[in-house]
């Protein structure tokens, strides 16, 4: 995995990235980047080439609307899978908002803009970046939500609770092995378990996922569908809704389109690493799935084969998966469903007051 200078390194050279005047973004990218950096951002950002093109299109315009910029890491975690070096980020951006971005009005007030990132490291230098920032969580902040309310509670996302979340130093190796293994686990019992069963909610609670999570469990989901607390509080909050609207079949069969959709898009994990008491996954996508199933973000069923761009950063703690954040483009997931989340919101500044809940 990164050694502690790789990651202090890293890791500074990010926040100089953040903090740097606007005529200093490219030079501090291509100080941190291969001149050949693949860069995938959310929605509507979404893939660049090129420290340059990322300078232009990506850190130009957001400073430009955020010109006081910082750079909060709440957890900073590095790993190795498949014979690729990483670095695992999620905090936030924090600054005034002073003017507009990617369409969202500017409000003269701090905001903060929720990361999940995961840096690929090859001879020093970023090669590939996967960034997810919520941008509906921005949205929320200026005041408009052009969306249907969130099941969970909606707001900034803590760090870890045991206050150790920044791993810029090397870990116990076991430890590593373990947390990953103890995700890896509770991942199988989710592809394990068939939502067409008709067990419902009582199922969800009962299966062995139940033997993974801390009783005290947080779940920190994306804008759109907000935070929960305990596995009752996450079966109702996200869990179930989720699953009832793209149902899994036993051993995680599933429809030809998605296997049609796999073939085109390749996709699946391309992080999975353990760091101390800390594991990451991630994926573009790691989720395919049909939305055949009502009431998921307040939408009907579409019918459509979907895929979703997500990361999950775990907490293990007390010999239990602890917390849970997860990064999630929910703006390119409602793309799919048909809903043009950017376009809804355009419309309501045209009218006399913001989008209410």
């Amino acid at each position: 995995m990164p050694d502690a200078q790789t990651r202090q390194r890293i890791s500074a050279a990010l926040s100089a990235l953040a903090e740097a005047p606007l005529s200093r973004v490219g030079a501090e990218l291509d100080k941190l980047c291969a001149p050949g950096l693949h860069w995938r951002g959310s929605h509507p950002m979404n893939e660049l080439h090129g420290p340059q093109a990322v300078a232009a299109q990506v850190w130009v315009p957001l400073k430009t609307a955020l010109p006081d910029l910082e750079r909060r890491d709440l957890i900073v975690v590095g790993g190795q899978f498949e014979g690729r070096d990483y670095l695992a980020c999620m905090g936030h951006y924090c600054g005034t908002f002073a003017r507009d971005w990617l369409g969202i009005p500017a409000t003269a007030r701090p905001v903060f803009l929720r990361y999940g990132e995961v840096h690929q490291v090859a001879d020093g230098r970023i090669v590939q970046s996967n960034c997810l920032w919520d941008v509906l969580d921005l949205i929320r902040q200026a005041g408009l939500w052009p969306v249907a309310p969130s099941l969970g509670v909606e707001g900034m996302w803590p760090g870890p609770i045991t206050g150790d979340g920044l791993r810029l130093h090397d870990s116990d190796p076991a430890e590593s092995a373990a947390s990953l293994a103890q995700t890896l686990a509770m991942h199988g019992t989710l592809a394990a378990h068939d939502d067409l069963a008709g067990a419902g909610r009582q199922g969800l609670l009962d299966m062995p996922q139940k033997l993974h999570w801390h009783p005290k469990m947080m779940w920190y989901g994306p804008s759109g569908i907000g935070t929960t607390r305990g596995l009752p509080g996450f079966v109702d909050d996200h869990q179930l809704p989720f699953r009832i609207a793209f149902p899994r079949r036993k051993g995680g069969g599933q429809w030809d389109e998605l296997g049609d959709l796999r073939a085109t898009l390749g996709g699946g994990h391309y992080i999975r690493i353990g760091d101390g008491p800390y594991s990451v996954t991630g994926g573009w996508p790691s989720v395919f799935a049909m939305h055949v199933g009502p009431d998921f973000l307040g939408l009907p069923a579409t019918g459509k084969a979907v895929t979703m761009r997500v990361m999950d950063f775990y907490l293990h703690d007390e010999g239990l998966i602890r917390e849970n954040w997860v990064p999630l483009d929910v703006l390119d997931l409602l793309r799919q469903m048909g809903v043009d989340v950017l376009g809804r919101m355009r419309l309501g500044l045209g009218r006399s007051g913001p989008l209410l809940p």
